[in-house]
């Protein structure tokens, strides 16, 4: 194999995006995926970019730190972002699609490039020649044994994930639940079931004591906080759901005109919005208690669950020990890893990661200048986290404007500021010069 082939291992949205930013390099790309032949506990499709967690691809606006970094990505050209945006439904000022349509058209275009093949079958060594590995959360054990290897035995850390239930539209009762956003922003996507006090404190006992399914070595300490089961949330107190995802405020009950005590937001998970998933709602519970307590919200106490909720053990590298800002193995820089296995938490995340490793690795095998993305900008700032060597106690990690550099001048109102920060960080990406 030459240097004007790189290999690519995993089609989920990291690699997918990977692939497609070095094919539209000119670079041949030899992509490897195990679906259909072999499938994860988490895969239901044969497509690629399959979005087995049932949350959308979060918030889409500048002040937001996931919104910022995915209208970087759109202005890179990202397959994943203008996929998405080609796929979408509406949830108020989320950017959420329709799972299995996005993950169709991602897959058509994908098989369609001309630089781009694809080979189903699994790999058990780490490739020759430029290579971009991009598994995923649940890599394979025989792969994952040979990334061990090839880092000198100690280049994992695990977490816990989960994915949160769906229902069908129609089994919602919506005579005690109503459409709104919250604070009315944007449309009225949401379906938002209320919870009276004593509903409230019913359910959270109740799940606080329900019967978790049996994952081995699972420890409340170890779960990953932006990805928390429910149920741990409710054993940390009382009130803690309701300052969560179950928080009421700006969001007043039709029939009342006042916020309820608790309300349970339910989002569309597919075009034809036949199917909601219920927000925050990510859990390891057994699939009979799943269906007991959820019940207990009252405009869920007849609902038709498509899916139960699951939880999947997760494994991610040391990469501040391992990884430089590109995500490229710091010995040598030919040998490359994106998405969550690198310790970016979330879709958007992962698709930055595997756009960054593309675009580097490209310019590597090219023999061009390695483009350099400011820690100003929320891509290069991911980077610059995962390769951190200061971090002691790696975990994984959402984009969040903590880790873009401060402004150094006051703004007045949150809003305002990571509106600043927002802006500072288009600017500054402008002037990354990025070869196609």
């Amino acid at each position: 194999m030459n240097y004007e082939t790189v290999t690519v291992v995993g089609a989920g949205l990291a690699g997918c995006e990977a692939a497609w930013q070095l094919a539209e390099r000119g670079l041949a790309v030899r992509l490897i995926e195990m679906k259909p032949l072999k499938m994860t506990p988490a895969h239901h499709s044969p497509d690629f970019a399959e979005l087995v967690c049932s949350n959308s691809l979060r918030g889409d606006r500048l002040e937001n730190a996931v919104g910022l970094l995915k209208e970087e990505l759109r202005r890179c050209g990202s397959l994943i972002l203008a996929c998405a945006d080609a796929t979408r439904v509406e949830a108020g000022g989320c950017l959420a699609v329709d799972r299995q349509g996005f993950s169709r058209l991602v897959t058509e275009r994908i098989r369609s490039h001309h630089c781009i093949r694809v080979e189903e079958r699994e790999i058990t060594e780490i490739p020759e020649g430029p290579v971009i590995i991009a598994t995923g959360p649940l890599t394979s054990e025989p792969l994952s044994a040979a990334i061990m290897d090839y880092f000198g035995g100690a280049g994992y850390l695990s977490f816990y994930d989960a994915a949160a239930p769906l229902v069908s539209f129609e089994s919602v009762d919506m005579e005690q639940a109503w459409f709104a956003s919250r604070y009315d922003r944007g449309t009225p996507d949401y379906v938002n079931c209320a919870l009276d006090e004593a509903q409230y404190k019913a359910f959270v006992r109740e799940l606080a004591a329900a019967e978790e399914a049996p994952v081995h070595g699972f420890e409340d300490g170890k779960v990953f906080e932006g990805c928390m089961p429910v149920e741990v949330m409710a054993r940390r107190g009382e009130d803690t759901l309701r300052f969560g995802p179950l928080k009421p405020v700006g969001l007043p009950d039709p029939r009342t005109g006042k916020d309820p005590y608790a309300v349970v937001q339910l989002r569309r998970d597919n075009a034809a919005g036949s199917v909601y998933n219920l927000v925050g709602f990510q859990t390891h519970l057994r699939f009979p208690e799943q269906k007991r307590v959820f019940s207990m919200i009252p405009a869920l106490e007849h609902a038709e669950f498509l899916r139960y909720g699951v939880m999947h053990r997760n494994t991610f590298l040391d990469s501040p020990r391992l990884l430089d800002r590109t995500y490229a193995d710091r010995r040598n820089p030919l040998v490359a890893f994106a998405g969550q296995m690198t310790g970016v938490e979330g879709y958007v995340e992962s698709t930055a990661s595997g756009f960054l490793a593309a675009v580097c690795m490209a310019a590597r095998v090219k023999g061009e200048p390695v483009p350099e993305f400011p820690a100003e900008t929320a891509v290069g700032a991911l980077g610059r986290y995962i390769s951190d060597p200061s971090v002691t106690k790696f975990q994984p990690m959402n984009i969040n404007f903590g880790l873009l550099p401060p402004l150094g001048r006051r703004v007045k109102g949150k809003a305002n500021k990571n509106l600043a920060i927002a802006e500072r960080a288009l600017s500054a990406l402008e002037q990354v010069r990025i070869k196609k």
